[in-house]
């Protein structure tokens, strides 16, 4: 597998700098990390953070901010939220940090102060298997698609040619919905990320397929933090970067994207 392709941490050293109060888990002093960080996720976003089918959350980001939070001495809470409002539970202290492959963008950046990327993937246009009508963007026009909302997928479609084209644009809170309707035919294409689409896929083989050769941009997933939580987020950074450094990033990405080949595949650094 090539990790390289897939792990994307900026290298620079951190300085420590001093932290302004106000973490939504537990007060702390001038220079310190917080005692504990809360963590607002999407937890239907399969393999970034979900329940399994015993209710347990997991996923590549579960695992990756655990061990984070271990090794800066923070205890972790992961909050379900709406992902529609991640901005505003972020702004008003419910959470403290967004760890589910959250996409950067100029726009976010007004409101949210990110970690350097850690992961490339790319939105791809999903449809079911027998459906051999949908070849590329232009093959959206008259059809129904599927989108998470307040994706990057609903943003690209929304802005793209094509989005002018599709007969309904059909929102999701979660894309394991979306999927499902499009399992049964109330929608004929979702456009999802390519980390959540492969993995779908697999749990229902040969159910759905992605339309090869088109794609709605690529994205960096990076963690969000509040603008003035720099200590934290240039913490996080570094850790990051370390946890590169010894394999144990490595370790996590293979347990939940499997062989370098599916790795290459989702187009992810």
């Amino acid at each position: 597998m090539n990790w390289k392709k897939i792990m994307a941490v900026g290298l620079a050293a951190v300085s420590m700098m001093a932290f302004v109060s106000g973490c939504g888990s537990e007060t702390k002093s001038d220079n310190a990390l917080p005692k504990k960080i809360v963590v607002g996720l999407d937890d239907s976003f399969p393999p970034m953070g979900f329940k399994d089918d015993s209710g347990k959350l997991v996923g590549f980001d579960i695992d990756m901010a655990t061990e984070a939070a271990k090794r800066a001495g923070m205890e972790v809470e992961f909050k379900a939220i709406d992902w529609s409002s991640k901005e505003a539970e972020l702004k008003s202290k419910k959470i403290d940090a967004l760890w589910n492959g959250l996409t950067i963008t100029d726009e976010r950046k007004q409101n949210i102060l990110f970690s350097n990327p850690y992961m490339k993937d790319k939105a791809y246009i999903v449809v079911r298997s027998d459906d051999n009508s949908i070849t590329g963007k232009d093959s959206l026009s008259g059809k129904v698609v599927g989108v998470q909302q307040a994706s990057s997928g609903e943003k690209a479609l929304n802005e793209d040619p094509s989005g002018k084209l599709v007969k309904d644009i059909k929102s999701y809170g979660d894309f394991v919905s979306a999927f499902m309707d499009l399992g049964i035919g109330r929608v004929d294409a979702v456009i999802a990320d390519g980390v959540i689409a492969r993995y779908l896929m697999t749990k229902e083989p040969g159910k759905y397929k992605i339309v090869e050769g088109v794609d709605y941009g690529s994205d960096d997933f990076g963690v969000g933090f509040r603008k003035d939580d720099t200590v934290l987020r240039d913490k996080i950074n570094s850790i990051l970067v370390d946890m590169k450094k010894d394999g144990s990033a490595d370790k996590i990405a293979e347990k939940w994207f499997g062989t370098g080949a599916d790795l290459d595949k989702a187009d992810a650094k």
